[in-house]
């Protein structure tokens, strides 16, 4: 890497924690606002104390489970320290936090390079209105950016508007799609499409899939139709079956979470539109119920606005 290159990047360093601090403006506003207001007139962490922010948490969609560890965990801290005054609350809370997604089952994401497949399937999969198509294109414009040959496939054939969003995208992103007419077979665009990214060597083929959540036997078996015909072209894909879930729905994101893990074997989570939401705290008990890497969020509408999932680098910015 030239010098240039370092700068720039440490530009883009810099402009993508900008942008994900102001995506979580509103998590944090009515987090902290509810903790302040808990501790007035406290000294110490008491019982009083750690029932508000149970309270709190589970308020701020950090589900249930996980708020209980979080408090478990405080608790555990203030029997051993005996003493711990309010105003270190925040900052034990972020450690707790950080601690307890480090466990997880998932690893930080540093670029959008892929070097062990070729092509590198990416099968999508979520409900309607959740920001799939949106983030295909964000994702595909990422990943040609770190210079990856891409092509999309516009498997979602049950709805035209589905496809015709998914073509616009490859036009403004300018990358290939493949596509047939409405009503086609999902496993045949699947098929066409990774036969399309071997023979003009693509590096990665992203897969968009029905996005609706009809009864889990037959997603089930629509999904895995589409996954046994794709590994007739390339054995092994898709290598990642990628889950994109909307923040703002809290607790609903996490029963979908529930639904689709159940249907398929999901290995990578996006979240979504965390910029117009208060429920951010769901990125929190999603990774932790779930134990499936969340590897992509979305912080604004433009289509620079998709991150690689940093759990320390979440934290610290919900806590600044």
């Amino acid at each position: 890497m030239g010098l240039f290159d370092f700068f720039k990047k440490k530009e883009s360093n810099v402009q993508e924690q900008v942008e994900l601090d102001k995506s979580l403006e509103k998590t944090k506003e009515g987090l902290f606002s509810k903790i302040t207001k808990a501790v007035v007139g406290k000294s110490t962490v008491d019982d009083d104390v750690l029932d508000e922010l149970e309270e709190i948490l589970v308020n701020s969609d950090v589900g249930v489970q996980t708020t209980l560890k979080i408090i478990e965990r405080i608790q555990a801290r203030v029997a051993r320290d005996k003493y711990i005054n309010t105003s270190e609350l925040n900052e034990i809370l972020r450690a707790e936090i950080q601690s307890l997604l480090s466990e997880n089952n998932s690893n930080d994401f540093r670029n959008f390079e892929y070097g062990d497949h070729k092509p590198y399937v990416i099968m999508v999969v979520g409900v309607n209105g959740v920001g799939k198509t949106t983030t295909i294109g964000k994702l595909a414009h990422k990943l040609k950016l770190a210079g990856n040959k891409v092509v999309l496939g516009a498997a979602d054939t049950f709805r035209a508007a589905a496809v015709d969003q998914l073509k616009l995208w490859a036009e403004r992103v300018n990358v290939r799609i493949v596509a047939q007419p409405m009503g086609s077979d999902p496993a045949s665009v699947a098929f066409d499409t990774l036969q399309s990214a071997v023979a003009n060597g693509d590096d990665v083929a992203i897969i968009d899939t029905a996005g609706r959540l009809h009864n889990k036997v037959a997603l089930m078996n629509e999904l895995t139709k589409i996954k046994q015909v794709m590994q007739k072209v390339v054995p092994g894909a898709p290598h990642e079956i990628l889950l994109v879930l909307d923040a703002s729905t809290g607790q609903n994101a996490i029963e979908q979470c529930k639904q689709f893990t159940q249907a398929t074997e999901v290995n990578a989570l996006a979240l979504t539109k965390l910029d117009g939401t208060a429920k951010g705290g769901v990125v929190i008990g999603i990774s932790d119920q779930f134990k499936i890497p969340v590897k992509y969020i979305g912080v604004g509408e433009g289509i620079e606005h998709l991150q690689l999932f940093n759990k320390k680098e979440f934290v610290d910015s919900l806590f600044k």
